[in-house]
């Protein structure tokens, strides 16, 4: 062979072996085969994303789940699910989308948790959280109710303030007893008049409706499973 053909051909030598995982050489802007696994697996595990680890743990424990059944709901291992609850793994969005879809739950509700206040158990009047309307007060027990079977609120209704126009039914049972007031409860076509002491329990299913017929406020302690 001619000697001018010869650096020719050793460079070809080295760019093949640029391109395996022995050498670990390349050229530029290519990613040799070991690096795109590298990279592949730092998408699934090196990113760094704060709080995911504590707050997975806190979603599977509101689902009452354990790794094991969380695992074998998202297709996981559970050697994964516990890492990524250790913050040891960080999980891409399609396995994050796995595990959430599993229980239900969006990626916006998971990231909108807060562990902390989350796992409040006693609140104060102010900390109560309004979810009601104009002549009508809800106030919550609780900011954020995913993954909890049960609601508990506290209702002020002023006079003629009233739930709905017409009664209307939904999944789930609701009970409640009148601290204060009278109020007019319609449930399945039954109307009663319950003053202060009475109470009621019934399957949401049949069409209710509460009403303030009185001149002064009614106040209720509810609760509703699962949550509205």
């Amino acid at each position: 062979m001619e000697p001018s053909k010869r650096p020719r051909k050793t460079e070809k030598s080295e760019i093949a072996l640029g391109n395996t995982e022995t050498t670990g050489r390349k050229r530029d802007g290519v990613k040799t085969p070991a690096e795109e696994r590298k990279v592949a697996r730092a998408s699934e595990v090196d990113d760094s994303s704060p709080g995911i680890g504590p707050r997975l743990r806190h979603v599977r424990e509101l689902f009452g789940l354990s790794q094991r059944e969380l695992a074998r709901r998202s297709g996981l291992t559970h050697g994964t699910v516990g890492g990524i609850e250790r913050d040891a793994i960080s999980p891409s969005v399609g396995s994050l989308r796995k595990i959430l879809d599993s229980l239900p739950m969006t990626l916006s509700e998971f990231f909108s948790l807060d562990p902390e206040s989350d796992t409040q158990i006693f609140f104060r009047h102010e900390e109560l959280l309004e979810v009601g309307g104009k002549g009508l007060s809800l106030r919550q027990v609780g900011h954020n109710l995913t993954g909890r079977p049960l609601q508990v609120l506290l209702e002020h209704y002023e006079p003629n303030a009233e739930t709905a126009q017409t009664p209307y039914g939904h999944s789930g049972d609701e009970g409640g007893v009148v601290i204060k007031g009278k109020l007019e409860v319609t449930v399945g076509g039954i109307t009663r008049i319950l003053e202060a002491g009475d109470a009621y329990l019934f399957p949401s299913r049949l069409p209710h409706r509460f009403r303030n017929l009185g001149d002064e406020e009614a106040v209720v302690v509810s609760a509703n499973t699962p949550p509205l």
